[in-house]
């Protein structure tokens, strides 16, 4: 249980940080980045969320809710810790990413195949998750670099990569199932 009585501490007054693990870094470090990133990604969703009903709305709170798994996964460095330690690391599982591809696959069911590249937009809804999309796949960069020079949860970084396939295709039925699609004509303002 989190229990925040104060907001404001000043013990990053000095540009540092602490990791769920108590080590202090800059908070330009990678790490940091890659994390606050997801929460980003968490604050477009809540606005997405603004447009969404629904099945779509509810699946959009899964979301959420993982994504600060997903923070509090990549501010654990410690990946081998002991799971029955006092605080053990809150990790992603494999169950999060096979919803994912459930859903995708649902979603996707109903669509027709792209003959084109899809530009972002529609209604606010899609043009929302195209948002969501691209904040991701910056996440899942920043992981994937964090992961050449640190431990991270592969789990977490495919996570990220299906997460961004989750938010195109539901944009895609955001826009009258793929009928209200924007659609690239490649140099078509030559």
């Amino acid at each position: 249980m989190v229990v925040l009585n104060k907001i404001y501490t000043r013990t990053g007054d000095a540009g540092e940080t602490a990791l769920g693990n108590g080590d202090r870094v800059a908070k330009h470090a990678l790490r940091v980045n890659a994390y606050g990133t997801s929460d980003e990604l968490n604050a477009t969703v809540g606005v997405a969320r603004l447009y969404a009903v629904h099945e779509m709305n509810e699946q959009l709170a899964l979301i959420q809710n993982d994504l600060f798994d997903l923070g509090a996964d990549m501010c654990r460095p410690d990946m081998d810790q002991d799971a029955t330690a006092e605080f053990p690391p809150l990790r992603m599982i494999a169950t999060q990413v096979d919803r994912l591809e459930a859903e995708i696959d649902a979603m996707n069911a109903g669509l027709s195949p792209l003959r084109s590249f899809i530009l972002p937009g529609g209604n606010a809804l899609a043009a929302h998750l195209h948002i969501c999309r691209t904040v991701a796949r910056r996440a899942e960069r920043l992981a994937v670099e964090l992961a050449t020079i640190e431990a991270v949860n592969p789990v977490a970084i495919k996570y990220l990569n299906r997460l961004s396939d989750w938010f195109f295709v539901a944009a895609r039925v955001a826009n009258d199932n793929g009928a209200a699609d924007v659609l690239w004509v490649p140099g078509a303002n030559r």
